[in-house]
């Protein structure tokens, strides 16, 4: 192990004796909280999983990335959503050293998964939307492609503190780890920038680029093409809705995180009370729990199958509107901008 990874007091991963950063009702509030976004996180994208191994009708290129960001952010949930919860209801992080590395080892790369799943999502939906290279056909071995390098991307940003390139801490109220925003040593600070620009704002950069070029197509085909019943306008609007509902939740759940790592890293003696520096960390988490939400469960293919699943087996209502997605690449394979 490398000495960057090795703690100063190792008695701080146990039961503190002096005073803890929060009061015994207050770490049990934050075990309940986290409990509150880690359940249904858990059933819900183990849902997805589920469904989509026992529909083939599902397993189809475009809905890949979707069980990915699933499987993501399943990992994350139970990893670091359930022991969380255990730890804040204990007041303290009880797996040692160790089990710190490895906590924040698998939750940052089951995190940035996901993260860059959501902007392979977004990539997705301009190629097959907006043709920008032509009539090319997503097929499986893109889907594949792009899967597997979210989570080479992840790993390849994640494994650095392993090897002594930053290094894996306690943040917040000390019951979870991720990699060190408070260490000033420069060789930690380079990590962290680094990280900061590879595993947050490259993945948003993707998001604005892609789905700012689906909106705008989607405007140019609405103004060239006359569609019974207004289906264009239609669904320019569905989607824009939802674009602009994935983009505000993207930063709802990652800004907060994000700048306040970045804050501590460009002014290290802010003074930050723990449970401040908690509360990005927990919006972050919980995006897996609306994650599967926001863009399966508004999926009508997906919705179809899984919500009778959740519900035992009750059939749902048949809907008579055809899915956004539907309209909207049928719309614009039939009438494209010249």
């Amino acid at each position: 192990m490398q000495p960057s990874m090795l703690l100063p007091n190792a008695s701080f991963y146990m039961a503190p004796e002096g005073d803890p950063p929060l009061s015994r009702a207050g770490f049990i509030i934050l075990s309940i909280i986290m409990a509150i976004f880690t359940v249904p996180a858990i059933v819900l994208n183990a849902t997805v999983i589920i469904v989509s191994l026992l529909h083939k009708q599902l397993r189809q290129p475009l809905n890949y990335a979707l069980v990915n960001m699933a499987v993501a952010d399943l990992g994350t949930a139970m990893i670091g959503g359930g022991l969380s919860v255990v730890n804040n209801a204990q007041g303290y992080f009880s797996l040692g050293r160790t089990g710190c590395v490895i906590e924040g080892f698998a939750v940052s790369l089951c995190g940035i998964a996901s993260l860059c799943t959501v902007a392979l999502i977004a990539v997705e939906r301009m190629f097959v939307v907006c043709k920008p290279l032509g009539q090319i056909t997503f097929q499986k071995k893109h889907a594949v492609g792009g899967i597997a390098l979210s989570w080479l991307w992840s790993l390849t940003w994640n494994l650095p503190p392993l090897f002594g390139w930053g290094r894996y801490e306690l943040e917040g109220v000390g019951t979870s780890c991720a990699p060190d925003w408070h260490n000033r040593d420069p060789h930690n600070v380079s990590y962290i920038l680094t990280y900061f620009a590879v595993c947050f704002a490259v993945p948003f950069a993707l998001i604005l680029i892609s789905y700012g070029k689906l909106v705008w197509t989607l405007r140019q085909v609405s103004k060239m093409a006359c569609v019974e019943g207004g289906a264009v306008a239609k669904g320019e609007m569905k989607v824009a809705s939802m674009v602009i509902l994935m983009v505000l939740t993207f930063l709802i759940s990652w800004l907060p995180y994000a700048s306040l790592a970045l804050l501590v890293v460009f002014n290290p003696d802010v003074k930050i009370h723990p449970l401040v520096g908690t509360v990005p960390v927990y919006m972050a988490k919980s995006s897996t729990a609306y994650n599967p939400i926001i863009y399966i469960f508004l999926n009508k293919q997906f919705r179809k199958y899984a919500v009778p699943f959740l519900l035992c087996g009750k059939e749902m209502a048949e809907e008579d509107e055809a899915s956004e997605t539907t309209t909207v690449i049928e719309t614009t394979n039939k009438v494209s901008p010249s």
